[in-house]
């Protein structure tokens, strides 16, 4: 049992503030269960916890109760009664058989008026409570996001594994039928296989996306225009499977860069996947390279429509997608990973008459 000079508030003041307290102070008690004061009842007071446990919670929405903490002995509740003349904002209730010491409300600001020490304890005492419920919102609101996110990951990828997978049967089933052709046969085991590809590429980027930072022994310092020839062939026979062209306008400058290999032929070809997606049969995808002393800049820009501006200030974020029909919905969120894991920057620029353009950047190696 905690006496009232004990208490969190009061430690700090000296006896003769004891002395007023104990005179103001009203012994009550409450059984387990029981409310100590409601929501919306008058803030006429102060409480203190002699022994036992006080549960706070407050209504969230219409029907749902959220405990916001608990009070043991020595601690404070209802000290904003203190601070503002409202009615209560949350519930007190006893988890089991409780004694309180109550200090009205005009008793404690008469007290308030000539004790410094106790107006500081009680600014303290709010300062904290408001600190606390900060941290406990901060924690719900980063849950709700965290679920949000996963919310949106799992649609995204349930919906685009439908699409293939209904494919694949379809064309098992055209397979399998006795009085199929070698032509048909020919034709679904092409469709599963391409198909098969897809959910690969699902799988692969849903694999990057979560993966951590690669160890810097993964890294290695090569020749820029070397590593562009050695890709661009592949970057060239992907676009023209899609009815597009590849072009360089420029050759790529013979400078040093330290980089994943693998990881940046991935950047390449999810940027051409993502401009095949948009344009129509007959597109063109150009790419352009700059350097300076610091660092080589790479463009890739496409005769589709552009960024629509709706999606434009979202293209990096997980699960952004406009304009296709398929897709994770991740892969410009790994380019960026993978440019920003390297020490580069990756952004979109907009010119009147042209499709979209996506640069990145990557310093050059030391």
């Amino acid at each position: 049992m905690v006496e009232i000079e004990s208490a969190s508030l009061f430690r700090t003041l000296p006896p003769s503030e004891w002395q007023e307290l104990s005179k103001i102070a009203q012994e009550r008690q409450s059984a387990a269960a029981s409310e100590i004061f409601r929501e919306g009842d008058p803030g006429d007071g102060i409480y203190v916890v002699r022994d036992g446990l006080v549960e706070i919670s407050a209504l969230v929405g219409e029907n749902q109760r959220r405990v916001l903490s608990q009070r043991g002995p020595g601690e404070i509740f209802g000290e904003m009664a203190v601070v503002e003349d409202r009615p209560r904002s949350a519930t007190a209730t006893a988890v089991k058989n409780s004694r309180f010491y109550f200090l009205p409300r005009s008793e404690m600001l008469a007290l308030l008026q000539h004790s410094p020490g106790l107006s500081f304890n009680i600014l303290q005492e709010v300062s904290h409570r408001l600190r606390e419920f900060d941290q406990l919102h901060l924690r719900e609101v980063i849950q709700a996001e965290r679920l949000a996110v996963l919310g949106n990951f799992a649609r995204g990828i349930i919906h685009d594994l439908k699409t293939p997978l209904t494919i694949i049967g379809l064309s098992a089933e055209i397979a399998c039928m006795p009085h199929a052709t070698p032509e048909k046969r020919a034709q679904s085991q092409e469709r599963i296989r391409k198909q098969i590809w897809r959910i690969n590429d699902m799988v692969g980027d849903i694999l990057e996306f979560t993966r951590s930072r690669q160890p810097d022994a993964k890294l290695t310092t090569v020749n820029y225009s070397d590593f562009i020839a050695e890709i661009f062939p592949e970057l060239r026979a992907e676009a023209e499977a899609k009815s597009a062209r590849v072009e360089m306008e420029n050759q790529p400058p013979p400078v040093k860069v330290t980089l994943d290999a693998r990881r940046l032929h991935r950047v390449f070809f999810n940027l051409i996947h993502n401009a095949t997606d948009v344009m129509p049969d007959d597109g063109k995808i150009f790419l352009r390279f700059h350097a300076d002393k610091n660092e080589v800049i790479t463009e890739v820009e496409d005769t589709g429509p552009g960024i629509a501006p709706e999606i434009a200030d979202k293209l990096f974020q997980p699960f952004a997608t406009h304009g296709k029909s398929h897709g994770t919905g991740l892969g410009l969120s790994i380019c960026k990973k993978t440019i920003e894991d390297h020490g580069g920057k990756i952004w979109t620029r907009t010119e009147s008459g042209h499709g979209a353009i996506f640069c990145f950047s990557l310093p050059l190696a030391k």
